[in-house]
């Protein structure tokens, strides 16, 4: 069947439903993303924000998912306009070495990903049923894989529907247990107001950026834009397409913030000042202690969800990316297995799980500046974007952005470097 056929069919489609129903049938890709904002890395450091520094950081996550609404809908908007993913389009900009460097840049990126949410699926593992932590990594990875294998078979609809039920289960799964704390929400209305107390709420803000805004996300949304709707769109049906998108990033970026958000206050509210809420064990003890083994359940059965879904975008999203900039595909199950490796060796290791979570969000905010600076760049040029480049606006608003994480970076690499770290 002919592009121009397809065009039509989608067309015709389209025009016989009404603007809602419309919208909720193109929105699906901004939330496959959108699981990457509540993996097991947000729950350790937002945890651990709530729980050593009160409502002090609220601000800080507020900035980050609007950061986030701004990047992710540039990257879908490249992808729809440009028909070709962020990494196919640095491709054709870099030469032979500069691919190089740059893949593997991003695919520590993604390997750091993956290790916080291997890790956060057998923390969640343990809690619920007492596995060894190894083990429940193992499970982890192959259950991931199963659900990449809905996407090969079923088609990338399938795999969208199997993670939007997956991060309603991570949503009711951290928000429950706010029903029933004690919020200050006065507290949290002050910590809507930015500033930091001491050089370890700038490496923990760090870790919550990192965790917030994610470079792999941004690489894959592109291609998750472009393959969902496909390629070569007329004016009113790219118009159309673009609309949706910023229902689709709005909408699941709300829910992912509101998370993220929830857990924060929880921590506040509920465990200030407890012991051992330095790590997901300790703060699951806690939670149960204070709000009862219910509460305690769902938290452990959000975070199994949030382990099981952000490693499965996470492998896809090393996979578009080497794809994209390297031209060479993988075996799924080869690049599920090669992940695999480095999450299992610490477990086994016996590291503190809950520290390797929290340095692994850090290292994902070092990566942010190299997804970021690109995608404003592509994005702003004209030859590439046409009359959808950026307006001033939004180059004003998003080298703001950028330069306020390269700001934070450099502080955290000054902070860590000077031995002034958390």
């Amino acid at each position: 069947m002919s592009n121009t056929l397809v065009e039509r069919n989608r067309e015709r489609a389209e025009g016989s439903r009404g603007p809602i129903r419309r919208i909720v049938t193109l929105i699906g890709p901004a939330f496959v993303a959108a699981v990457a904002y509540v993996d097991p890395g947000n729950v350790a450091a937002n945890l651990t924000a709530g729980a050593e520094y009160g409502y002090l950081l609220v601000w800080v996550l507020v900035a980050s998912n609007l950061m986030a609404v701004l990047i992710q809908y540039t990257s879908a908007k490249l992808g729809l306009v440009t028909g070709h993913s962020m990494p196919e389009l640095l491709r054709g900009r870099l030469g032979r070495r500069g691919r190089l460097a740059y893949w593997a840049q991003a695919e520590v990126v993604a390997a750091m990903t993956d290790l916080a949410e291997v890790i956060g699926g057998a923390l969640a593992l343990y809690l619920l049923f007492d596995l060894p932590l190894v083990l429940g990594g193992l499970i982890v990875g192959l259950v991931s894989l199963g659900l990449l294998a809905v996407q090969s078979r079923r088609g990338q609809r399938q795999f969208e529907m199997v993670i939007m039920g997956l991060l309603a289960v991570i949503a009711i799964g951290f928000m429950a247990g706010l029903a029933v704390s004690d919020t200050d929400w006065g507290g949290a209305a002050a910590g809507l107001v930015p500033r930091f107390e001491g050089p370890g709420t700038v490496l923990l803000a760090a870790s919550m950026l990192g965790a917030t805004v994610m470079p792999h996300v941004i690489y894959l949304h592109s291609s998750l834009a472009r393959d969902r709707h496909g390629v070569g769109h007329d004016k009113p049906r790219l118009a159309r397409l673009l609309h949706a998108t910023k229902w689709d990033v709005g909408l699941s970026l709300l829910i992912a913030g509101s998370v993220n958000i929830g857990m924060l206050l929880l921590a506040a509210g509920s465990l200030r000042g407890v012991e051992g809420t330095d790590s997901i064990e300790g703060a699951h003890a806690a939670i149960e202690s204070a709000l009862g083994p219910i509460i305690a359940g769902a938290f452990a059965v959000g975070l199994l969800a949030s382990g099981l879904a952000s490693t499965s975008v996470g492998c896809y999203a090393g996979s578009a990316i080497m794809g994209g900039l390297l031209h060479r595909h993988i075996p799924v199950w080869l690049r599920r297995s090669i992940t695999l490796i480095p999450a299992l060796v610490l477990l086994g290791a016996g590291a503190n799980p809950t520290w390797a979570l929290v340095i692994s969000q850090v290292v994902l905010s070092l990566g942010i500046p190299f997804a970021a600076i690109p995608l404003v760049r592509l994005t702003s040029d004209k030859a590439i974007m046409g009359e959808h480049a950026n307006s001033l606006r939004v180059k004003v608003i998003a080298w703001t952005v950028v330069g306020l994480i390269v700001a934070l970076n450099i502080a955290l690499l000054a902070l860590t470097l000077g031995g002034g770290g958390a």
